[in-house]
């Protein structure tokens, strides 16, 4: 039975990630049809970080007081919900309502899930599920073009989704007797008996602080490199659009990848080991975008830089309970979360003024200060946790 919930786990996790690239892959055309400016979909996407934020903070009360699976049914069923909503949309007021329970689902999800591998499975786990996230990532921008494609329109992209999302919920809601089989895994067992932490005593916990930046700095790398490497190739190196983003998507496949390769290598090493061996290929990356080898130089870079974030995020929430105790794990993984999103709030967007009013050449540069910062604060933080 335990294998049948890791199967429905892993299930969780590529659905999850069907949602993720929709509104990237359909705002071409979802941006004319509302007569809005392009740059809009920043907005739906900030609602989506604050309800994720919001959600990720709450998560440590909410499981204690519902269990792991019912959280995470619930959840995916608001993000259900919101998907059909986007897919019922006619103006972009209702779109950025919908974005609301999208990103409260979706925060809600995260931290909850995260959390429960952290505690009961091993590391590879953890590597593959997140893995399985990037095949649902790459999945849903094909659904979207199918419709797109049949005659139909983006409205139809997000109900295949959304429908997707309710047969995972109806699956999850059946499988609510399975998260509580497991030893210490849900409500009334791992720290039924503990008050949910606040923020400030979250904040006031030993290394705390440190794995909030170091998971900032991770996700404001990784998105600041996702979102700003089509612009690189083209401002800095001349390439064509069409050829840029081609190439840019090798960041996302190196991750992909990559993840599925440090599956095995957490055989042999553990999370710390792991997260510096991402650390350090990542910086190999960013040093050989420095080499005037022109947009070879561009290419490998980005290429090892996703390979070397791919066993960073995982391995950081993975070695969570090991740092700071399964009684406050998932208060940590809350703020964890929260952390990520405000750093894919904040350092690509400040990325595009530094692009806008100097050059994108400075990426490599940018992506190297946040490396330091990221490693500086992972080794303060296994150094005052163990």
């Amino acid at each position: 039975m335990i294998h049948l919930l890791l199967e429905i786990i892993y299930i969780s996790f590529i659905s999850l990630g069907l949602p993720d690239a929709l509104l990237g892959s359909a705002w071409p055309i979802m941006y004319q049809e509302f007569n809005v400016p392009v740059s809009y979909a920043g907005m739906i996407s900030m609602i989506i970080s604050f309800g994720t934020i919001i959600a990720s903070l709450q998560s440590d009360r909410l499981t204690r007081k519902f269990g792991t699976g019912m959280v995470t049914a619930f959840s995916v069923a608001m993000t259900a919900l919101a998907l059909f909503g986007f897919s019922t949309s006619s103006s972009f007021l209702s779109l950025c309502l919908w974005a609301i329970p999208y990103g409260l689902g979706a925060g809600g999800v995260d931290a909850s899930l995260n959390n429960y591998v952290a505690l009961h499975y091993a590391s590879r786990h953890m590597s593959w599920l997140h893995c399985m996230w990037g095949v649902g990532t790459s999945i849903g921008p094909y659904i979207m073009s199918y419709a797109l494609t049949n005659t139909q329109s983006w409205n139809n992209g997000y109900l295949y989704i959304s429908i997707l999302q309710i047969i995972l919920t109806a699956i999850l809601m059946f499988s609510l007797p399975l998260w509580k089989k497991r030893p210490n895994a849900d409500t009334g067992s791992d720290y039924s008996s503990d008050k949910p932490l606040s923020l400030k005593e979250i904040i006031a916990i030993p290394g705390a602080k440190e794995v909030m930046v170091t998971f900032f700095c991770y996700c404001a790398l990784e998105q600041t490199a996702m979102l700003w490497a089509s612009s690189y190739l083209v401002f800095h190196h001349g390439l064509l659009e069409e050829t840029a983003a081609s190439f840019a998507s090798l960041f996302c496949i190196g991750i992909t990848v990559g993840r599925f390769l440090s599956g095995f290598i957490t055989m042999k090493l553990n999370d710390t080991q792991m997260i510096r061996f991402g650390f350090s290929i990542i910086l190999l990356g960013i040093l050989i975008m420095f080499f005037p080898f022109g947009e070879m130089a561009a290419f490998t870079g980005f290429i090892l830089i996703g390979l070397g974030c791919a066993p960073v995020y995982p391995c950081i929430i993975h070695s969570t309970p090991d740092h700071f105790g399964a009684e406050r794990s998932q208060a940590l993984v809350g703020v964890q979360m929260a952390s990520a999103y405000v750093g894919i709030l904040i350092m690509p967007t400040l990325f595009g003024l530094i692009a806008n009013h100097i050059s994108t050449s400075l990426l490599p540069i940018y992506l190297l200060i946040i490396l330091i910062v990221m490693t500086i604060m992972h080794e303060k933080l296994v150094k005052i946790t163990s």
